[in-house]
């Protein structure tokens, strides 16, 4: 037996995760530096971030904090990177609203954070050159993409339009085998669902009715995002991988 042998090493890659001060997008970035990675995170909030950098116990994390709904913001962040080697998207938000409620500033704020913030700053990155020849790029979907529930339209009509967007990139970044991939959890124990969207007393409830007895923890998203950047996804792009527990739960 070869024990040295592990296809999911990210040593010497630098790996960028936005959405890191919290829940999936901490957990990728923890794990990420765990396998040896040179980890730049990235968000709104400069305190949550170096509690991040703190957790990954690493002295290769960096602190890059951005507002990515905010030009200037973005440009800053991008100006402060090395090439990559992996990008890591998870930056976004959730909200419950019937669809006879809608108006255009719920669009407009649900969109300008979960798709135009990946999409423009993913653009900069290529613009700018900051994507080594076979990186690994990994958009954090839903299975709300594919699967509808009352009240998240908006939420889920992000969530398909960055599954969209992404088997796009995929072909466009494969002449340098780029690879581009989406995971789509089902429920997820993050702030984003403990902090008040949805009844917690139902949640807690209703994780009993899924195959493994339970909702997903962020440390179950980031275990398959370390598949996705290293290079044991070699031949994969263009793919969408739900990780639901069995569940059909799509708040995530």
């Amino acid at each position: 037996m070869d024990q040295d042998f592990n296809p999911f090493n990210l040593a010497c890659k630098n790996i960028l995760v936005t959405g890191a001060s919290s829940g999936i997008g901490r957990a990728i970035a923890v794990a990420c530096a765990k396998m040896g990675a040179n980890v730049y995170i990235t968000g709104r909030n400069g305190q949550r971030l170096q509690e991040t950098a703190s957790a990954t116990e690493s002295s290769s994390c960096v602190i890059v904090p951005a507002d990515l709904g905010v030009a200037g913001d973005v440009e800053s962040l991008v100006a402060a990177l090395p090439k990559l080697d992996g990008v890591a998207h998870c930056a976004g938000i959730t909200a419950r609203k019937a669809c006879r409620d809608i108006e255009e500033s719920d669009l407009i704020a649900m969109f300008k954070t979960n798709f135009y913030a990946t999409t423009l700053l993913q653009a900069a990155l290529m613009q700018q050159r900051k994507i080594n020849k076979s990186a690994s790029i990994l958009i954090m979907a839903s299975r709300a993409a594919s699967f509808p529930a009352k009240g998240v339209a908006l939420y889920s009509a992000t969530k398909g339009a960055l599954v969209s967007y992404a088997k796009c990139l995929a072909l466009e970044l494969a002449a340098r085998q780029i690879r581009v991939n989406c995971i789509c959890p089902g429920m997820v124990w993050t702030p984003m669902i403990s902090g008040g969207a949805v009844d917690v007393s139902y949640m807690e409830a209703d994780q009993n009715t899924y195959p493994l007895k339970r909702y997903g923890k962020p440390e179950d998203i980031a275990y398959l995002a370390l598949y996705l950047l290293s290079d044991a996804s070699a031949w994969m792009t263009g793919s969408c991988i739900d990780i639901s527990g069995g569940g059909y739960g799509v708040l995530n």
